[in-house]
């Protein structure tokens, strides 16, 4: 079969044939219908991730919507949902089928598009989880969302005014972006600005905030740190800014402010069933969106060098149940 093959660490994607091992007991092969690009995934590949570093070639990704084609536990030619935690070992969904564990499968609701219910997945839960469950997002909250141009980002702006958050404030490089979103303001992220000057233009945006949900780490998060309100829940969830930040002892006593760290890497898919099913339900009654560029297999490496840049669309490889089917 067809497949994206990383072949040392940092290397770009390659597509070319691997074969699949025999279908193990407990496990599911699926014909592939639609993959994400996830940073997750390019992150994994460059050898820096800290969970994850695989020295010998391997097939990418992290998640996939497929067509079941032999299993114990699915119905066959069921449309499921995949996770997949990729490695030299255990090829991943960025090809045209893979073998993935029965527990690390979702039945897909009827009447959902497959391309968009693949692309919501790893990064709604991303937003959804840390917003929801673990900063308590309450109606009434004031919620900032830092990187919220990235497709996490877009998703909390949507998902805090969807749980009820009473102003939603979006830091990132788009303002055009973060407006069409619903955010009530928009704080414009600008190269080599100071971080008492950021600081100054969120709180002046913001006032005091109750939630953040944070993708960048660094500066920005020193900054939007400023504008807690008391007892503040601040949830990092990526540190594409940098991986260090200055957090001002004073600063977290004196208004009791919470800092977690979210990785949904971590986090079995039974316990991310609930928020999926909340997404593909908001998603079917056209109260999310999240904007998808979709790509031929043989197109991962350019899409792989866009994702680099940090889209404001997410990639997602296609295809055909006919392509599959004789792949």
């Amino acid at each position: 079969m067809l497949a994206a093959i990383i072949d040392a660490p940092g290397a770009a994607p390659r597509i070319g044939d691997i074969e699949l091992p025999p279908r193990p007991s407990g496990h599911t092969l699926l014909a592939v219908l639609a993959a994400p690009l996830n940073p997750l995934d390019l992150l994994i590949a460059s050898g820096s991730f800290h969970s994850a570093r695989h020295e010998s070639a391997y097939v990418p990704g992290s998640e996939c919507v497929g067509v079941v084609v032999e299993s114990d536990s699915f119905e066959i030619g069921a449309r499921v949902y995949a996770e997949s935690h990729a490695s030299p070992t255990s090829p991943g969904p960025l090809a045209t089928h893979v073998l993935v564990a029965d527990a690390d499968i979702v039945p897909l609701p009827g009447g959902i598009d497959p391309v968009e219910a693949a692309a919501i997945g790893n990064s709604g839960v991303a937003a959804f989880l840390p917003l929801v469950d673990v900063a308590k997002l309450t109606a009434g909250d004031v919620v900032l969302v830092l990187g919220a141009t990235g497709s996490v980002g877009q998703l909390a702006v949507q998902i805090a005014r969807l749980r009820g958050a009473s102003r939603v404030i979006g830091v990132g490089r788009s303002r055009e972006v973060l407006a069409e979103l619903g955010a009530d303001t928009v704080v414009q992220l600008v190269e080599g600005e100071i971080t008492d000057s950021l600081a100054e233009r969120i709180r002046e945006a913001a006032g005091a905030v109750d939630v953040i949900l944070d993708t960048l780490y660094s500066q920005p998060l020193e900054a939007a740190l400023r504008s807690c309100a008391m007892h503040a829940r601040v949830v990092n969830v990526g540190h594409s800014a940098g991986p260090t930040a200055t957090i001002a002892a004073g600063l977290l006593r004196g208004k009791q402010i919470a800092v977690s760290g979210f990785a949904g890497l971590h986090i079995p898919l039974r316990d991310k069933r609930s928020a999926l099913e909340w997404l593909w339900s908001e998603l079917a009654a056209d109260r999310l969106r999240i904007p998808v560029t979709t790509l031929p297999l043989d197109d991962l490496p350019t899409a792989w060098s866009a994702q680099a840049r940090s889209p404001h669309a997410k990639h997602v490889v296609v295809h055909s149940p006919e392509e599959s089917e004789s792949a």
